[in-house]
């Protein structure tokens, strides 16, 4: 895998502005903070964010990637005002499942979600080198 960062541009804080990977591809789809009964413990977004990486990961883990194969993120939220006040809070979440890695990532306000309670859906690309 490779970061692309043009000459010059400053470095993004916590996301890659582009990736170059080759590999087998491993798609999810839109993944929601609740457990493993489809029960969200959770209506914060950043508990809920905790929950969609561990979740991802698990799935991901089914086909031999981990966080260090995701080179995309597309992230919906629901509310761009709570995720702006517990944006401090997410970073640590992120680095203590996610380790350093830094995917190319889009981030999107949405006016709802499928799943009523849920705050967050994030779909992940992963590419594992062959």
């Amino acid at each position: 895998m490779k970061t692309l960062l043009p000459p010059g541009w400053p470095r993004p804080k916590g996301y890659s502005n582009g990736i170059s990977a080759t590999g087998r591809m491993i798609f999810t789809a839109g993944v929601v903070g609740w457990d493993e009964t489809e029960n969200f413990p959770s209506h914060r977004l950043v508990d809920q964010f905790a929950q969609v990486l561990r979740n991802t990961l698990a799935i991901l883990a089914e086909d031999g990637a981990g966080p260090e194969h995701i080179v995309r993120m597309t992230c919906y939220i629901t509310n761009r005002t709570d995720y702006l006040s517990q944006r401090d809070e997410l970073a640590p979440v992120w680095k203590s499942i996610m380790g350093a890695n830094y995917p190319a990532m889009a981030l999107v306000e949405v006016k709802a979600l499928i799943e009523h309670a849920a705050v967050v859906e994030i779909e992940t690309t992963a590419v594992v080198p062959e």
